[in-house]
């Protein structure tokens, strides 16, 4: 790779403020070896010099939870509670040829990259969102799925799980980090979630786990009934044992939360739940416009933040919120917590790589991280006090470069 020096009128490092007239200087290896003032940045005579008129140069954005293998699956029936939901989304993804779900992970990935997405913390059980990331060259985590409500499925569940992780961990590597994801409190065992965050501590696997979602998961361990209590007891399946538990206690009861475990969601939380994160240094992925469509209700997010929990701002799928727009979530996370434009950028940037753990490596231009680097296009007339309020309305079509540690991965009008 050559050294590329990139200038825009405007330069959004996220850290500091915004600079008029900026430059970023990639270096041979892909990162960032100088930014700032255009003044300031050198032109190294072997470099190639591009400027981008009309536009801004900002991170590249980090969307925290997703599921790509679901691309391509926004029509759905709509159900009367979110449990039928879940069983609808079940039986269409069955339906889906293998050939398909490569595929649509493969499209997820790019049209990430096409709207300025340059990192993603992906959950899926297909495995088909590493292997896109393996092939592609892309940035992100991969949690890898398991599922087991009935504690009598705890050994099969876990060992079928720890060998498809055996299996995917040939595409981990470089930028792409492979994790774990014990679903969700309604489709996994208390046993089974032990099991999983032992494994999980021994190897140093990042987790992710929905979590404090709905109504109809607080109300199955709460012992208060509700449509997940049905199916489970449609299915034989035993009821939670105990007094009542809130999902967070309810994980925590089985040592899943940590520094290393990404809670997404997080609708349902008291603040007694929310002391419990913050004391276990566990991060949480906000997805604002899918607890919405779902009707969950707004997440606690003003007060997760004001306990210090690491939060970073996420899309959900395709078939909750379409099409995916991070700009869109941002907006609505600042409306749900009074943030200001600058710190509704930070939940798509440094705040979402805080929440994964990759802040040392991306989030903001900053010399020695990676360069993952996206230009949009800004209006004719611009505020420099409105900068970050003009750049959070841009459309997804704003976008007219990206590049992925240095590389471009998207150009508008250029096939790739």
């Amino acid at each position: 790779m050559r050294l590329a020096r990139y200038a825009a009128p405007w330069l959004l490092p996220i850290e500091g403020p915004p600079v008029a007239e900026g430059a970023v200087l990639v270096d041979a290896r892909g990162r960032i070896a100088a930014a700032g003032p255009a003044a300031l940045v050198p032109t190294p005579p072997d470099a190639s010099v591009e400027r981008l008129d009309d536009a801004v140069l900002l991170p590249g954005l980090i969307n925290t939870h997703t599921h790509l293998e679901l691309t391509g699956l926004e029509a759905g029936v709509e159900a009367a509670d979110f449990a039928g939901w879940i069983g609808d989304l079940i039986v269409r993804k069955a339906r889906r040829p293998a050939a398909e779900v490569r595929a649509a992970a493969r499209r997820g990935i790019q049209e990430g990259w096409a709207t300025g997405v340059t990192t993603v913390a992906d959950t899926g059980d297909s495995g088909a969102v590493i292997a896109a990331l393996a092939a592609l060259g892309g940035s992100g985590i991969a949690y890898h799925e398991v599922f087991g409500p009935h504690p009598a499925q705890v050994e099969d569940a876990f060992r079928g799980w720890v060998a498809r992780l055996e299996d995917l961990g040939r595409f981990a590597g470089g930028r792409v980090t492979l994790g774990g994801s014990p679903h969700a409190p309604y489709s996994v065992s208390g046993p089974l979630y032990a099991r999983v965050a032992r494994h999980a501590e021994e190897e140093r696997l990042p987790l992710a786990v929905h979590l404090a979602e709905s109504r109809e998961e607080s109300a199955l361990l709460a012992g208060r009934g509700g449509a997940f209590a049905e199916r489970w007891k449609q299915r034989d399946i035993p009821l939670p044992v105990g007094p009542g538990f809130t999902p967070v206690e309810w994980l925590d009861r089985h040592a899943v939360l940590g520094p290393r475990t990404l809670c997404i969601h997080v609708v349902q939380a008291s603040d007694s739940d929310l002391d419990t994160l913050a004391r276990r240094g566990a991060a949480v992925a906000h997805c604002p416009r899918s607890n919405r469509r779902h009707g969950h209700g707004p997440a606690p997010l003003a007060a997760m933040r004001q306990r210090g929990i690491r939060v970073g701002v996420g899309t959900d799928s395709v078939a909750s919120v379409s099409p995916l727009d991070l700009f869109a979530e941002a907006r609505a996370a600042g409306d749900i917590a009074g943030l200001s434009a600058g710190e509704m950028l930070a939940l798509v940037t440094l705040d979402a790589a805080r929440a994964l753990g990759l802040a040392d490596e991306v989030g903001s231009l900053v010399p020695g991280k990676w360069a993952d680097l996206i230009a949009l296009d800004l209006p004719p007339e611009i505020d420099a006090a409105q900068l970050p309020d003009t750049v959070l309305t841009r459309p997804r079509t704003a976008c007219r470069l990206t590049l992925l540690g240095g590389r471009e991965v998207y150009r508008r009008g250029v096939a790739f």
